[in-house]
Formats: C-alpha cells, sequence, structure tokens
C-alpha cells in the first residue's frame, strides 16, 4: 500500500487511533496533516512521523468549532494544494441513559461525533472530486450493535455508519470513495476521558476479554492499519463499507 505523495488529514490526530493513524500513512510516505485540540501531543505525534514525505503540517482546531474547522481545510489546502484522503476520526464518549443523559451531554457528543463530520466532510469533497480521493469515518460496533449506558455515543456512532453509507452513494459516480471502520474496545484514551477511572477502566479491559470473541481488546494500530488500507488504492473497489475492527464482538451476543 503505496501512499507516496498522497495528502491525508487526520483530526483527533493527538492520541489514540489518530496517532496510530499518522504513523501508519507517514511510514507508507503519506503527506500528513494533523489536528487536534492539544498542541503538546499534535507536535509529540508529529516528531515521530518520520516517514520520505517529511515532517506532518499540524494545525491547532476544535472542530466543534464552525471556524476551526473551516481553518483547518482551508490550511491544508493552502499549504498542500490538494486533498486526497480524509480521516474523520475525532470523537468523545459520555456515560448515560434515556434517564441520566442530559440534553448538555447529547449535543456535545453528537456535535463532536457527527456533525463535526458533516461540516468538514462537506468542505472537503470538492477538493475531493478534484483528487478522486477518499474519506474514512472512524465509527464503532456501537454503531452496527446496541449497548446500554452510553446512549448518546451509540446514536452517534450510527449516525456515522449511516452517513458513510449515504455519501458513499452520492459520491460514487464522481470517483470518492467513502468507508469506515467500527472499532470494539480499544486500548486508548477515550473511556478515561469519558470518566472512567483507572481501576474502573482496568476493570472493563478485564471484561473485554470476555466480550470480543478473540478474547482481548484491540490495539490502536490494528484500527490504524484498517483505516490505511480503506484509504488506499488496495481496497479500489470498496465503498458505502463499515468495516468491523473489533475481534468479533458485533458478531456475538453473549448473555
Amino acid at each position: 500500500m503505496n501512499l507516496a505523495g498522497k495528502v491525508v488529514l487526520i483530526t483527533g490526530a493527538s492520541s489514540g487511533i489518530g496517532a496510530a493513524a499518522a504513523l501508519k500513512f507517514s511510514q507508507l510516505g503519506a503527506k500528513l496533516a494533523l489536528t487536534g485540540r492539544k498542541v503538546d501531543n499534535l507536535n509529540s505525534v508529529a516528531k515521530q512521523c518520520t516517514g520520505s514525505a517529511g515532517a506532518p503540517f499540524v494545525i491547532a482546531g476544535d472542530i466543534t468549532k464552525e471556524a476551526d474547522t473551516e481553518h483547518v481545510l482551508k490550511a491544508t489546502i493552502e499549504k498542500y494544494g490538494k486533498l486526497d484522503v480524509l480521516v474523520n476520526n475525532a470523537g468523545i464518549i459520555e456515560t448515560g441513559t434515556i434517564e441520566t443523559t442530559s440534553l448538555e451531554q447529547f449535543d456535545r457528543v453528537m456535535n463532536t461525533n457527527i456533525r463535526s463530520v458533516y461540516h468538514l466532510t462537506m468542505l472537503a469533497v470538492p477538493h475531493l472530486i478534484e483528487s478522486k480521493g477518499n474519506v474514512v469515518n472512524v465509527s464503532s460496533v456501537n454503531g452496527i450493535r446496541s449497548f446500554p449506558g452510553v446512549l448518546a455515543y451509540n446514536i452517534s456512532k450510527m449516525s456515522v455508519d449511516q452517513f458513510t453509507r449515504c455519501v458513499a452513494l452520492e459520491l460514487a459516480a464522481k470517483g470518492v470513495r467513502v468507508n469506515c471502520v467500527n472499532p470494539g474496545v480499544t486500548v486508548t484514551n477515550l473511556h478515561k476521558r469519558g470518566g472512567m477511572d483507572e481501576q474502573t477502566y482496568a476493570k472493563f479491559l478485564e471484561h473485554s476479554k470476555n466480550t470480543h470473541a478473540m478474547g482481548r481488546p484491540g490495539q490502536a494500530s490494528e484500527v490504524a492499519d484498517a483505516i490505511v488500507f480503506l484509504a488506499s488504492d488496495s481496497s479500489s473497489f470498496i465503498t458505502g463499507a463499515s468495516l468491523p475492527v473489533d475481534g468479533g464482538r458485533h458478531a456475538m451476543c453473549p448473555r
């Protein structure tokens, strides 16, 4: 999978799956634009990207803010002159049921996990049509299966899957592919940022041995491998797909 010369914009690139994807794309020769809210973390990731295309272009920003999103896309095009791949990775999780999830929580999750994806993709589409490029969205197994206790997150990721399919159909005739990956439990900072303490998170990972057919949680690098595959010409006849990268969790019916 040679991505030499391809310009790749990754959101939420300061940690977790976004950072792992940046490293993979860099290794394959891509020119990177990395964005996120924590500039120190972005710079740290950028220093680890030592591929042949040179240092990534770092753009700090909060993609829930329309002006920031517009700036991220504009700066990327000004820097590289084109866009070949958009990786919509940034996302958050919050716990809560229909009885306990406030509208403020709901709006926060939906604004980050789907509204920002919609906005940035909308802005990027003319450039992707020009380059015959593609989009890879980072969804979740929660987009294909239902789980209690994370209601807003479930809804947001289901929306990402539907968004992926609809936009794939709309852009296929224009040469643009759109796919998503659906990770299972993956070892990142997502759940800790969502409120889990160290002890609860350790129990959560231990429980993953029972909820995933392969008997373990996933690693960010494993999800990154799938992202790079969908972004590359190795998947040239794949569009509108939701690819589970979840150790078989989507296929299970645990009781």
